[in-house]
């Protein structure tokens, strides 16, 4: 998959091994560095450095006073809530607009997605409801950016989940720098991702084709906007075995006509046995792009279910 700009992930600092933490450490990100940064280019941010903090620090947490959040040493001093909010929303308006993505260190309070320990002002108790104030800013403000946390990218369906994510936005933002798009190019790109979709949510895969279907009856930008915003909420959530196993019986259709009794039989039974969790997707899909080699078919070769991003990354030997 080729692209005219490079992918950029935004990244926590201290997960791309800068030693920027309180005890100047780091949290290097194996994945995010050893694996995904052969295919992308991070750009860092350590929020705390940004906003004047040093290296070492004392640690600081965030603690609910009335209805505010500080940010703030344990005796409550030293409050950089503000400046991390401020720093946050500069961020999101100058820097995160050329991203595809940004992976977040968990449960920091600058930085974690969700969970962050909330403690009351006596310090003797906490909740884990918070949101780090620079990562709420990212998402607040760039609502379709793919986000995730280091921790949970150690989950194989999450990882796969994330890079998929990025991948179709950079595809998006690509779409969206030619400035003669139309309904047909929009309508093209929903076809080359009818079955990634279908994969994901088949409720949004009817809607969204119903969407571009009346399309001449809304402006073009209120189209776009609504159909990205719809596209990357379906695909928010990992695709469940039901569902990819009900795709790759719609992708098998196509060869009814090409494929002997045993060949069927094989696929059908890769097929099924990925839909009891006894193989990979990886199998049935093999078999599937093997058939497409051999009987080649425009319409699927345009698919980008197949080849949703490098397959390097070894994403579908583990879903």
């Amino acid at each position: 998959m080729e692209f005219s700009s490079p992918i950029k992930i935004g990244i926590s600092a201290c997960l791309a091994g800068d030693k920027v933490r309180f005890d100047k450490g780091h949290k290097r990100s194996n994945f995010c560095m050893d694996e995904f940064a052969n295919h992308v280019e991070y750009v860092r941010f350590c929020p705390e450095v940004a906003v004047g903090l040093p290296i070492p620090r004392p640690t600081i947490r965030q603690v609910r006073v009335g209805d505010t959040i500080k940010v703030c040493r344990p005796d409550g001093s030293n409050d950089v809530a503000p400046q991390l909010t401020e720093y946050g929303k500069t961020v999101a308006l100058q820097q995160a607009q050329e991203l595809s993505g940004f992976v977040f260190c968990a449960k920091s309070p600058s930085c974690g997605m969700e969970r962050v320990k909330i403690y009351n002002e006596e310090g003797t108790g906490n909740t884990s409801e918070g949101i780090g104030i620079f990562a709420q800013q990212i998402m607040k403000h760039n609502p379709l950016l793919p986000c995730e946390e280091n921790g949970r990218l150690n989950d194989m369906h999450l990882r796969e989940n994330f890079v998929m994510r990025v991948y179709v936005f950079k595809s998006w933002q690509e779409l969206n720098c030619n400035s003669e798009i139309g309904l047909h190019e929009l309508t093209s790109f929903h076809a080359k991702h009818k079955y990634l979709l279908m994969s994901h949510n088949y409720q949004a895969y009817k809607d969204l084709g119903r969407l571009l279907a009346d399309g001449k009856s809304q402006s073009l930008d209120e189209l776009k906007s609504q159909y990205i915003h719809g596209l990357m909420k379906a695909l928010s959530k990992p695709a469940s075995r039901k569902n990819q196993a009900n795709t790759l019986a719609h992708l098998q259709g196509y060869f009814k006509n090409e494929l002997t009794s045993v060949e069927k039989q094989e696929l059908c039974k890769a097929i099924d046995e990925y839909r009891t969790g006894i193989v990979p997707l990886y199998v049935p899909l093999t078999l599937l792009k093997h058939h497409l080699t051999v009987h080649p078919k425009d319409y699927l070769e345009q698919q980008v279910y197949f080849d949703p991003y490098p397959n390097e990354l070894r994403l579908r030997f583990g879903i």
